[in-house]
This record gives structure tokens, sequence and C-alpha cells, in this order.
């Protein structure tokens, strides 16, 4: 359960496509019901009644303001009279998930909504899946279109949907020479497996390639069996909303936008046995192969082979084939990258643990067990997770795109801290960036891979929760290592190509035209000097604070105040000597909007 404390950290650093606040008195918002749909359908949040959001407040430290619910009480008890009630298809929550917490004096309820499972999804409304499922976005609870509700439905069938029959598509519509190349693999495997002596119409019957509908006197390819061994113009007629492509974005010359590609030209016949054989001799061909030698014979596998094998498995299995989308590979200087239509039917915080599986196309995940890849259920991942560990990559990075309804995997093929990046970060932050710990230079080193982060993928790199990521993310850019990019409810941030550095302040006079003004100004304090030293403010601060002072005669920037006393953190300088002399003696030109872009300083007293 959450605390008093807990709550205003997330209403500082929580990453809002996590969280609602609903101002509530007495009657529940009827709103509710939609962010509870929209929650158990995506990512699950939390919702607080009795707060006030200011959404289109920038600054997120003023855009909450605690109401209080008069009446918490009543408020909990009709919540769960409602939701007990036939409000919603399905119930997901327990006690512990609704309660009141008491925050400055006022009260407010917390309803924890956690994802719900696959088997439970689409949680709807009103009693009408087609209206009254929502999902999150990042700006807020919206209608689930048709298509992903039947999604739903489809991913709720534990059977999977790959084992349907395809009415009309028969074994005149098998590429031969793919199934043939798959017995070979399979006999070699399973020697005295009883289907090696099956004919092929047998054969695909047994891998759940080719089905008998006996009520209905009709027979044929299952999807299963058209996509893993159909002939390529078959499949683009039954299944034109998918295709399939790999793209080499390596060693490129100027103006190329890539150097090897796979996709439809007429010289293969594009189904999932051959595309999966052609990209992974493509992922590994340069490849580091050990030696090793498993009796006379050598073992050319190695744990990153295992690795490609797995993630092109996975994108395979667990793809949605019903929706219009591609089967996307591309191999780069620095990563693999993997991409197929759909959405995540686990947690990413189960797929990264391992032991749970829950493939979208069983007998397309059988059929590939059969000859060696994914032979273990729910141990993929871990192996993808094992190979990076061992060649001491940085972690791979699975997400869902549910505004592009694809799930993505990157493993990267760089260390945790590369030293080029590194490199990179020492000529952005000079020697700030060594008084930095090793947690913060990771998220930089991160930030500057990447070209842009947000909250999830730095949960996922040091396996914190959203409310640690956002404090750290939130004070990286207060100090200016970082600049942050807000997309509504959603923010990414970027490493901040534009920071100055205080570690190399030189108070060196920059502008010629006032020099001589800042040397009287200096002469000056001469005579104040020993008090101020008893006040225990160093001359050097004295000395800056009239140099700010003679320069902001005229109106200036925050940047301008920089590079004049060319000091490089912007934080620093605000923190340490801006802000001590607002109000007193240094004036902002917009003080009723104190972080506004065009904000200016001047020395001179605004006219009452």
């Amino acid at each position: 359960m959450m605390t008093s404390q807990g709550i205003k950290d997330l209403l500082l650093y929580g990453e809002s496509i996590h969280l609602e606040c609903k101002e509530c008195s007495v009657d529940i918002p009827k709103s509710v019901w939609e962010t509870y749909s929209s929650f158990a359908n995506t990512y699950g949040g939390t919702i607080l009644l009795g707060v006030h959001e200011d959404v289109k407040e920038p600054d997120v430290k003023k855009r909450f303001t605690i109401a209080g619910v008069s009446d918490t009480a009543r408020v909990i008890g009709n919540f769960w009279n409602t939701i007990n009630g036939d409000k919603t298809n399905v119930n997901i929550l327990k006690d512990e998930n609704v309660y009141s917490v008491n925050v400055d004096g006022k009260e407010i309820v917390v309803i924890d909504i956690p994802q719900a499972d696959y088997r439970q999804r689409p949680v709807y409304i009103n009693g009408n899946p087609l209206k009254g499922t929502f999902k999150r976005t990042y700006e807020g609870d919206y209608h689930c279109i048709e298509a992903e509700v039947r999604a739903m439905l489809r991913d709720a069938n534990e059977q999977g949907c790959d084992g349907m029959l395809i009415e009309d598509y028969t074994m005149d519509d098998v590429d031969l020479a793919s199934l043939h190349a798959y017995r070979n693999e399979f006999a070699i495997r399973n020697q005295v497996h009883t289907f090696n002596q099956l004919d092929d119409k047998e054969f695909l019957k047994s891998l759940g390639g080719y089905t008998v509908n006996r009520k209905q006197k009709q027979e044929g390819l299952t999807l299963a069996g058209l996509l893993m061994f159909g002939k390529g113009l078959s499949i683009r007629e039954r299944l034109d909303n998918i295709r399939m492509d790999y793209i080499d974005k390596t060693n490129l010359a100027d103006g190329q936008r890539w150097s090897d590609r796979i996709t439809y030209d007429g010289t293969w016949e594009n189904n999932l046995y051959n595309f999966f054989h052609k990209v992974v001799g493509k992922l590994t061909a340069d490849l580091r192969k050990p030696f090793v030698l498993d009796g006379i014979a050598r073992n050319d596998d190695s744990p990153v082979f295992r690795a490609v094998r797995e993630a092109v498995t996975n994108m395979i299995i667990h793809a949605d084939y019903m929706i219009t989308g591609v089967l996307r590979i591309e191999k780069r200087e620095n990563l693999f990258y993997f991409s197929n239509p759909g959405s995540l039917r686990l947690p990413v915080e189960r797929i990264y643990e391992g032991n749970h599986t829950a493939a979208r196309n069983p007998r397309l995940q059988d059929m590939f067990r059969m000859i060696g890849y994914g032979d273990n259920i729910g141990s993929g991942f871990p192996t993808i997770l094992d190979a990076c560990r061992q060649e001491q990559w940085r972690k791979p990075d699975i997400k869902e795109i549910p505004d592009l309804r694809t799930v993505d995997l990157k493993i990267w093929m760089v260390s945790l801290m590369p030293e080029e990046i590194i490199a990179k970060l020492q000529n952005t932050y000079g020697k700030s960036f060594e008084h930095l710990n090793a947690i913060e230079k990771r998220v930089l080193a991160t930030a500057m891979l990447e070209d842009e982060i947000d909250n999830g993928t730095i949960q996922t790199l040091l396996e914190q929760n959203s409310l640690e990521t956002g404090h750290l993310l939130s004070n990286l850019v207060e100090r200016q290592f970082l600049v942050s990019d807000g997309k509504g409810r959603w923010t990414m941030y970027q490493v901040n190509k534009n920071f100055i550095d205080s570690t190399a302040q030189d108070t060196k006079l920059k502008d010629n035209n006032i020099q001589n003004t800042v040397q009287e100004t200096v002469q000056e304090t001469v005579q104040e000097t020993a008090q101020e030293t008893v006040q225990e403010k160093s001359l050097r601060i004295i000395h800056q604070e009239k140099l700010i002072l003679a320069y902001c005669r005229e109106p200036r920037t925050i940047k301008e105040i920089a590079s004049f006393l060319k000091v490089k953190s912007i934080w620093w300088l605000r923190k340490t000597y801006i802000n001590p002399l607002l109000g007193d003696k240094l004036w902002q030109t917009i003080p009723e909007s104190p972080r506004n872009r065009n904000q200016k300083y001047t020395s001179i007293p605004p006219k009452e």
C-alpha cells in the first residue's frame, strides 16, 4: 500500500501513462470506469481520487493539487458495489488494491489496478466489448477500435489461432522443397521418430499444419501450415496483410540505404521456414565462431548464435498474423533489431524473468521446437540475456509500441559503457562527468547511444521501478545533464549537448565594453570584504555576484550570464548565484512564469 510520501513522489516523478488523478468529493466520477478498463488492458496504473491535475501545466511539480475526498468510506463502498455489479465484465482487483491515505491532512482514495492477464482481456464496461473497451495512451484513455478488441479476444484463446483451418488451401499450396528440407532437419534430430514414416500430408497433420473438420467435412492447411511451408504466392493471396523483410545496414557506402536485403523479389518462396534460415544465416555470417570439440567433431555453436536464433524464433511464434504488419529484422553496426506485429501477452518483467511462455502461435512454436529452436519452453529470452551477459553487452531491450501495434526487440552488440560513448560524454560534459556516480553514467551512456530514452527504458536497464527512475531522470534534468521533451503524458530525455561545465569556470571578463564598470564595482567591494568574510561568504562569491549585477544592468538570459562568466553548468550557476540574488538584488523580467524560455534577469529594480 502506498504511503503519503509515496503518493507525493508519484505526483512528482511517476510517468503519467500509469497515473490518473480525478477530483472526487462524494460521488465517483463516471470516467473512473474508463480508466479502470484502460489500465487493465494495457500496463496497469494508479487512480488517485481527490487530486486535481492541471494537464496544461508544463512544470510537473505544479501540476497536482490535493483537494481531498470528503467521505472516503462511502466512495470506497460505492466503488466495490459497482465493480462487483454489472458495470464491468470482470473484477481483477483485491481488497488491498483500494484504500484511503491521508496526505497533508486531506484524505484521498487510491485504486491500484494491475495489468489484466491476457486470458482476462478485453476488460470492458457497460456490457459491450466493442464500445466499452479502452486502452491507455500517452494522452489518456481512448476507445479501442474493433480490430484491437478482436485481437484481445483471439489472444484470450489459449489454443492460439494458428490451428484454424484456411479454407480452400490444400497440399497444392505447399512448397514441397521447403517441407522436405524441414523433414530432413527433423529426421537428423529425431532419427527414430514415428513421424519419419508418414507421408507429407500425414506428417503435416501431426505437426498441426493440416487439419480436418469432420463435422463440416472440410480439410486443408492450417494458418501455421500455410505460413511455415506455403508457396509464396499462396501466402500473399491469403495473407496480404503480412510481409517479411530483412535489411542489413552495416558497411554502408555514401548514399546507401542498405548493403543487403531479403524481401519479396521472386527469387525464393517467402514462407516462414525459408525466411528463418535465410535471415539467421545473414545475421550470424560474420560473428565469431568458437572452436569447441564435441567428442571428435567440431561444434561451431556459441551463446550469441543461440541468442540470434532464439530472437528470430520468438519473433515468429509471437507475431499476430491477423493484423497488418511486417516481420522486420535489421542488422546494424551496433545491434540486431527485431520487430513483429502484435502486442505482449505477458508483462515485460515476467519475460525478463523467464520460465513463462504464452506463444500466440503454439503450432509454429512446436514446429520450430522439433528441429531444435526454442527447445525449452520459457527459456528463449533468458538464452538471449545469458549471451549478452557473457559478451558483456548491454541488456537487450524489449518494448511494446502501442501506437504502431508492434513489439520491438534490440540486442545491443556494445558493452555497458562503450569507450567511444564514454569519450563523447566526456567531451560533452567535461570534468563534470567524472563527478557522477556509476548509475548516472550508465543512464547518460544509454541516452547518448539511443539518442533519446524514456522512463521505461531506464527501468529495464537498472531494474528499478517507475518512481526510482523518475527521480533519477528528474535530478539529471535539474542538473542540466539531460533535457526533457514532454510528449503529453509521457516524457523523453536526451543528452544536453549544450551543457556548460562548472568545473571549467573562468572568471576572466568576456565583454570589454563593461570591463571598466566591473573593475570599479569590484573596488567598491573591498571595504565590505572583511564583514562579508565574517558572514562566511567568500571573496570569490562576492566577486561573482558583483560581476552578475553589473552585467545584468541590461536584461540577460541565464545562458548569456553563464557564457559571460564561462560557467558551463547552468544548474550550478542558478543554485549558487542567481537564486540567492532573486528578489533582493536581481529580478526576473517574466516573474509570473519563472521557467519561461524567454526569461531574462536584470539588476534594475522593477517600477512599483
